[in-house]
């Protein structure tokens, strides 16, 4: 994406300038909550199909995002093939037997009790879409030498986390999926050893009959998140 001999500072008049009153910003942040609280992460999908170019737009929102030195350490794997996903399955449950068997540890399996999952993870292959985020360690100048980036693990999340909130906005339901380790993607996928696989994102409509743990539900009071100093 870089080349090394047009890495210079050249500002640009700010482009996107919201002009908001107080009451419209009181309104917008008000709305977005009220969107955004009815996200919920969905274990059971329905097998209606989602436009491949709805999926691009959303991940091309999750590539708006901030990131260290603008080097965008991020990539998306976006996944409906039958087969692939299948695979993808296999590998998944076979990580996630281990860790129920025993490899998480009690306390870890303890707490994941009230959310009622299990190995088995159906919504890899029954939802339409996966998505699966690779942070890139490093990059590479157009001339193929590499370059460092910076704060990769802050910026791939801040990208992962517009990502589930264009998938809400756009009528969509999605469930994150960290099995580990995850390096069995890099080889399903065909990625580099400079990307670092970590999430599987299941992305569809929900199921007739779908549920959402009730402790899902409980979220932390403001008071307990916000410390204000004014």
């Amino acid at each position: 994406m870089f080349a090394k001999d047009t890495l210079t500072y050249a500002p640009h008049p700010l482009p996107d300038r919201a002009e908001m009153t107080d009451a419209q910003m009181r309104a917008a942040a008000q709305a977005f909550y009220d969107k955004m609280r009815q996200r919920h992460s969905v274990r059971d999908y329905s097998d209606r199909p989602v436009a491949r170019d709805v999926i691009e737009s959303c991940i091309r929102t999750a590539g708006s995002a901030p990131s260290g030195a603008n080097h965008q350490p991020w990539h998306f794997v976006a996944v409906s093939n039958p087969a692939m996903k299948q695979r993808i399955r296999a590998e998944a449950e076979d990580e996630e037997r281990r860790f129920y068997e025993g490899g998480g540890g009690d306390e870890w399996i303890k707490a994941l009790e009230p959310i009622g999952t299990t190995a088995d993870k159906p919504h890899l292959t029954i939802a339409p879409w996966l998505i699966i985020v690779f942070a890139q360690r490093w990059g590479e100048f157009d001339d193929g030498t590499r370059y460092k980036n910076y704060y990769v693990p802050e910026s791939v999340n801040i990208a992962t986390g517009f990502l589930l909130a264009a998938l809400h906005h756009a009528g969509l339901c999605s469930l994150t999926h960290t099995p580990n380790p995850m390096k069995f993607l890099n080889g399903a996928l065909g990625r580099p050893a400079s990307e670092k696989p970590t999430m599987i994102i299941a992305v569809g409509h929900p199921a007739a009959d779908a549920t959402v743990p009730g402790v899902a539900k409980i979220k932390k009071p403001l008071d307990e998140i916000l410390t204000v100093l004014d």
